[in-house]
């Protein structure tokens, strides 16, 4: 995108594509910044009261939306002369939803993804399925990502974000619509980074749950929390992200907010996981989809790709499988393995003859920053 074609029109005319709780949400962020906005729902019941009450009450209750703010259950209508396009469907079901608006979307427009998961099956990245699906130049493409609590959010209580972007001139294009006096958007360039700090921060959301649930205290969950940050960490950097994106809004701030807030649909599923309930009754209890869950098996399949070990991830997929009992999940969360102690810090790992999974996790961190590699 140049970066003429970045500039952002004085009104902008954007199109949300999904119509949940944090669909909504983010249509109110960009109708208050200045944006005319058309959401896409679709059941017709939920776009005439959005766009008639200006009320979602099955997604968002209680909170009232802008008069800038409308929707339709006719994705044509929504998707013209849109110059802008967010999607926030659930990520499992975002490649059925493109390919039947494929054809729809405006050229040259920005697509950005509200989403935070990987696609079972193909291990791509919400981003990636945007890029391939509707075969565009990925320049076009951006994710937005951060500390973003929808209700909270809705409540215009103050939070940021990052939008992320291969090109700067999108990034910052989409951070001025995606900008209001209680929601601010900053930019990066690290997409991988960006994407998975969202997506692997719901799989330590779902193990804080959990314990939780079972009734361990706050010195488990803030185990749990930094060194689930690590594995984090090392995930992003063996497939090209960089480590400091991960100590960002989009990793670490991502991750103290769902991981400490009943708000949060992953904490919430990891906790009624702690209290005894199956994974089938917790999927079938929750209105709206918790993506922690669904990215467990293809995060850990991508982790095996790269050597990188992640016992909070494979202890939490145990449970769902229900060959863990959630009482016994702290233990195994805060002891990586029986070969004696191990360093805190990557620095501290004792060398061995294959080298451990912590220093290559350093050197491939060393090898980004120095290269400042961008992985596609």
């Amino acid at each position: 995108m140049s970066r003429a074609s970045a500039r952002v029109p004085v009104r902008p005319r954007i199109t949300v594509l999904g119509a949940g709780s944090w669909g909504t949400t983010f249509s109110k962020v960009l109708a208050d910044g200045g944006s005319d906005v058309t959401i896409w729902a679709r059941r017709p019941e939920v776009a005439k009261e959005i766009r008639e009450a200006k009320r979602n009450s099955d997604y968002l209750p209680g909170v009232n939306l802008p008069l800038a703010v409308t929707a339709t259950s006719d994705v044509a209508a929504a998707l013209r002369d849109a110059q802008f396009v967010f999607v926030s469907v659930p990520s499992q079901s975002l490649r059925q939803n493109l390919e039947q608006i494929r054809d729809l979307i405006p050229a040259e427009v920005p697509v950005i993804s509200l989403m935070k998961g990987v696609e079972k099956g193909t291990g791509l990245r919400m981003s990636e399925v945007l890029e391939e699906v509707l075969q565009i130049d990925r320049d076009r493409i951006a994710v937005a990502s951060g500390p973003n609590l929808a209700l909270e959010i809705a409540k215009e209580q103050p939070t940021a974000a990052v939008v992320s972007s291969t090109s700067l001139e999108t990034a910052e294009a989409v951070a001025k619509v995606a900008t209001n006096r209680y929601f601010r958007s900053f930019v990066n360039t690290d997409v991988i980074g960006t994407e998975f700090g969202g997506v692997l921060k719901n799989l330590i959301a779902v193990a804080i749950g959990i314990v939780d649930g079972v009734g361990y205290g706050e010195n488990t969950k803030a185990s749990i929390i930094t060194r689930g940050l690590v594995e984090m960490t090392d995930f992003a950097v063996a497939y090209g992200g960089h480590p400091e994106t991960l100590a960002g809004l989009a990793g670490l701030g991502d991750l103290i907010a769902t991981s400490g807030s009943s708000l949060s649909r992953n904490n919430t599923a990891g906790r009624l996981l702690g209290q005894g309930y199956s994974f089938a009754d917790v999927v079938k209890s929750m209105q709206q989809t918790a993506e922690g869950l669904a990215s467990v098996a293809p995060v850990l399949a991508l982790a095996a790709a790269k050597g990188v070990d992640m016992p909070i991830c494979r202890q939490v997929s145990e449970v769902l499988a229900g060959t863990l009992d959630p009482k016994d999940i702290a233990p195994h969360l805060t002891t990586d393995d029986d070969s004696g102690p191990q360093g805190e810090r990557t620095l501290d790992a004792r060398q061995d003859d294959g080298g451990s999974a912590l220093r290559r996790s350093l050197k491939r961190a060393f090898d980004q920053l120095r290269h400042r590699g961008r992985s596609s």
